[in-house]
């Protein structure tokens, strides 16, 4: 029986995420100090008291949400309770993919965390020189949206981004194209047009800056070469097979479209019979259950869920 562990990304964070797991389990615990030891600040105090207005900025909920993954990922690790289990894929959304990356032992927690860091430094300062904005589609098709987003563009940047799940497409550009697509998104039988709280346009050109200063830090950290557990990548739906597609892989990732629906058919293709969510929320529970109702997904999230995989 073939296991994947899934880990969310930016988005799934919230005020208390981690406490109850923090406080029943010390390795969970030691997770959380290692990162304020590391950053130098006190993301755990953060994580569990906020202010809201501070955990939700770019800079901190990424790292934020890493060290929440990482630590339910430490209980399932080293706590008998959990019944030693491993996976044979562990794959991420977007931001999730550096947790996944850790899970598979690729990357170490402390250049994870540090290059997470400096991702969410930059893609904050991209946002900050740039007039971006996101905005999921509820109830479309990858061809009606593209047809959306032809006539909402203008000469703008729009584009279609998050592939997430049948029926959930998110766009990504200018504020002015992205109000449009929202206003027209009804006459293309949307659902519904959300407004998504981001800093500005991810995964489009206006993060390239953001990707130029992740490439220079990707290039100073150590990446070791994929092994036994497989990590698949966002913007292909493949494999990564070298430290080299990584380092690629992850830069890339900021002005490219996140396949996350390809991704999930993939793994289920591949033989994939358990997903577990590991990290706050219940964001890729959700997806999975669009993607493929009959999936089983086991949500580790809160202490109790960690405790009743016994």
């Amino acid at each position: 029986m073939k296991t994947a562990f899934l880990f969310p990304g930016q988005g799934a964070q919230a005020i208390g995420m981690g406490a109850d797991v923090a406080r029943a389990f010390p390795p969970a615990a030691a997770v959380f100090q290692k990162a304020n030891d590391i950053l130098g600040f006190d993301l755990r105090r953060i994580c569990l008291e906020g202010p809201a207005d501070r955990l939700d900025t770019t800079t901190i909920s990424q790292p934020a949400i890493f060290t929440a993954s990482a630590a339910i990922l430490e209980v399932i690790r080293t706590v008998p309770a959990a019944g030693d289990l491993k996976p044979d894929v562990a794959a991420g959304l977007s931001l999730g993919e550096y947790t996944a990356l850790y899970a598979a032992g690729i990357l170490r927690f402390d250049d994870a965390l540090i290059l997470v860091h400096k991702r969410g430094q930059a893609m904050q300062a991209a946002a900050d020189a740039t007039d971006g904005a996101m905005v999921s589609i509820i109830g479309l098709d990858e061809q009606k949206v593209n047809e959306l987003c032809v006539e909402a563009r203008e000469g703008g940047l729009l584009e279609p981004v998050n592939f997430n799940c049948p029926g959930q497409i998110v766009l990504s550009g200018a504020k002015a194209p992205c109000r449009r697509a929202e206003q027209l998104a009804p006459k293309y039988g949307a659902i519904k047009a959300v407004p998504l709280a981001v800093a500005g346009a991810f995964h489009t050109e206006m993060m390239a800056p953001a990707a130029e200063t992740l490439k220079k830090a990707l290039a100073d950290t150590h990446i070791a070469e994929p092994a036994a557990v497989k990590t698949i990548a966002n913007i292909s739906a493949e494999y990564y097979k070298t430290a080299a597609e990584v380092k690629l892989g992850l830069a890339k990732q900021l002005t490219s479209p996140i396949l996350w629906q390809k991704c999930m058919e993939r793994l289920l293709a591949d033989g994939i019979e358990d997903f577990y969510e590991i990290g706050p929320g219940r964001v890729l529970t959700g997806l999975m259950k669009r993607i493929n109702r009959k999936a089983k997904v086991i949500n580790l999230s809160t202490a109790e869920s960690i405790k009743q995989l016994v």
